[in-house]
């Protein structure tokens, strides 16, 4: 069996963490956002405080991944630190549902905008039904795109990273565009002055008690923002591929999670000088409407018809295909590594630790498109992320804690690069991520304790997958 080839350089690691963080979710996420906080401040606040718990998090990530530079990131960092049970049950979660329910949820919003174009696709055209759950041209779409990707990417890496330097570029460029002749447009119309004069009033405020109402729709809003900043810890799944990866992760992780965080903030503000914030849900366009009410919640959409008119839905959709196409392609790309190293370590089905002729591990990839695809045609997908959104943060929060046990029980291992204003920063990262997970807990319980059961679900099949290897070592 051929090793992996180490073939990603600097800017290859860039577009990867990139890439994978912009999805659909900066288009879109922001009504919700705006109707939980009543107020462009602070959903702006919430913009800026997911950028920098991103960006504790990766500047912590980045001593780990010098620290171990193999194919499987995460799930080598959570190994070593705390063994073979832990590191399982992060893979588990990422298998039945982070990584895969991304990737159908992705997949869904790329069919979803290819409607706009190609009204055929649509969620209301229904081609069958298996059983009670209905099948519509969209989620046939959405299977055919994870399909489509993972079979180039099972060709090499080369045709991988082809298609993701492409799309990252094409879309960054695009959203810089968009932003600036949104600032430039925007400035002149006088919404922003009237936005950022609304105080903290929600549309729709969080139902259960909490100290502070602030403090609890904050953090619900904060879910939104930190999914769309998500999947920046996808590059350290595909470490064994990197060049000089004790240098090129951690630079990849700072460059690229500022970068995202930077345009999500200029975004934002484009967003508040284009449109008014609180609209009519009655009203007649996207002006009357304003952010909290946009169509679909589609707030790029809206702010974008202000200056192009009516061809504006046409732009922002091709946009966001362009987005999510590449943000798959990052995903399913990386993903795959981290099955493969599960299965090297016998803790995965064993095919998954193979190499096509290609050198990729194949088998892996079309193992994670599989189950992408019955997330994509279950419907499902949506719900098992809020589920695993709880379970996600706290596999954050111990990644984060393997630094500082790290630092302790392996003081004199190589560390080439070395976590920023260590331990304020690791520890700074550790006290918001479990404040949001208390938020979740308060707000959101069911989903929460859902998520846990997810997790929870790993510990047989741990078992399973250990009972067969020992079977398997007996003469």
């Amino acid at each position: 069996m051929s090793d992996l080839k180490r073939s990603l350089n600097l800017y290859d690691t860039v577009m990867l963490v990139s890439g994978s963080m912009i999805g659909s979710g900066i288009f879109i996420v922001s009504a919700d956002m705006m109707r939980l906080l009543g107020s462009p401040f602070w959903v702006l606040v919430c913009w800026v405080l997911s950028g920098v718990i991103t960006l504790l998090a990766a500047l912590s990530y980045g001593e780990l991944a010098g620290m171990m530079p193999d194919a499987g990131g995460q799930f080598i960092y959570i190994r070593r630190a705390f063994g073979k049970l832990s590191s399982f049950l992060y893979g588990w979660t990422v298998f039945t549902v982070i990584q895969t329910g991304v990737i159908a949820a992705v997949a869904v919003a790329f069919a979803r905008f290819t409607g706009v174009l190609f009204p055929y696709f649509d969620e209301h055209h229904i081609l069958f039904y298996l059983g009670k759950v209905s099948i519509s041209t969209t989620q046939v779409l959405a299977v055919l795109s994870i399909v489509f990707l993972t079979y180039l990417n099972s060709l090499g890496l080369s045709k991988g990273q082809f298609i993701q330097r492409l799309f990252t570029s094409a879309k960054l460029l695009s959203l810089f565009g968009l932003i600036l002749l949104g600032l430039v447009v925007g400035w002149s119309s006088g919404y922003w002055q009237n936005n950022m004069a609304l105080d903290f009033k929600p549309l729709n405020p969080p139902d259960s008690g909490s100290p502070s109402l602030l403090i609890g729709a904050i953090g619900l809003a904060l879910i939104g923002s930190l999914f769309s900043s998500d999947a920046w810890n996808n590059v350290t799944f595909i470490a064994g591929e990197i060049k000089q990866p004790q240098r090129n992760i951690p630079l990849g992780l700072i460059i690229g999670v500022s970068l995202v965080t930077l345009l999500y903030i200029l975004a934002n503000l484009a967003y508040f000088m284009l449109l008014p914030a609180i609209g009519s849900p009655e009203g007649l366009n996207a002006i009357e409407k304003g952010i909290a009410f946009a169509p679909n919640d589609r707030v790029g959409t809206a702010a974008m018809s202000s200056i192009f008119g009516s061809v504006s839905e046409i732009i922002m959709a091709v946009l966001i295909m362009v987005s999510t196409f590449g943000c798959n392609n990052g995903l399913i790309l990386s993903g795959a590594r981290l099955f493969k190293s599960m299965a090297d370590e016998k803790l995965f089905f064993a095919s998954g630790a193979r190499l096509n002729k290609n050198q990729v591990p194949a088998n892996a990839m079309w193992l994670q498109a599989f189950w992408a695809s019955v997330l994509c045609l279950s419907g499902s997908y949506s719900a098992l992320l809020d589920y695993c959104t709880f379970a996600s943060l706290v596999f954050y929060i111990i990644t984060v804690f393997a630094l500082f046990h790290l630092r302790k029980s392996a003081p004199t291992a190589h560390r080439p690069y070395k976590a920023l204003a260590y331990p304020v920063f690791p520890a700074l990262y550790i006290i918001l991520a479990a404040a949001v997970c208390i938020n979740l807990l308060i707000y959101k319980t069911d989903n929460t304790l859902l998520g846990i059961l997810i997790m929870a679900l790993g510990l047989p099949v741990y078992y399973l997958f250990n009972r067969s290897k020992h079977v398997a070592q007996v003469p």
